[in-house]
């Protein structure tokens, strides 16, 4: 279920990208599937009833000298977490550029409205 509601954002935020027409929408839009492709990630990485990965030496077999099965059944999985926060620095990276297009192309046609730039030739 919670998938689905991740797939429902993502779904709205593909909608305001793609169907309106004032570009700041169309930026919110972007963010909006952003942010639900990293609470997927988030989710996928998730383990119910898990713990933080951290080791201590209770973890460790004494006669192998491995760590011991339950604990790395029970752990959460760090990579996703890892994986979320680089796209977390990329997508503020990348809204930064998208409203400095945004503030340029206002400066220049006076309008947000895609229609309306689009028959402004200048």
């Amino acid at each position: 279920m919670l998938y689905a509601l991740c797939f429902l954002l993502f779904m709205i935020g593909l909608y305001c990208a793609v169907v309106k027409k004032n570009m700041v929408k169309i930026v919110f839009g972007i963010m909006i599937m952003e942010y639900a492709v990293n609470l997927f990630l988030i989710m996928l990485g998730y383990h119910f009833g898990g713990v933080a990965p951290i080791i201590d030496k209770s973890q460790f077999d004494p006669g192998t000298g491995q760590i011991a099965g339950s604990f790395l059944n029970n752990s959460v999985d760090p990579l996703p977490q890892a994986l979320v926060l680089t796209a977390i620095v990329i997508g503020l990276g990348s809204l930064a550029l998208m409203i400095s297009i945004c503030i340029r192309t206002y400066e220049k046609y006076g309008t947000f409205d895609i229609t309306q730039i689009r028959r402004l030739k200048g």
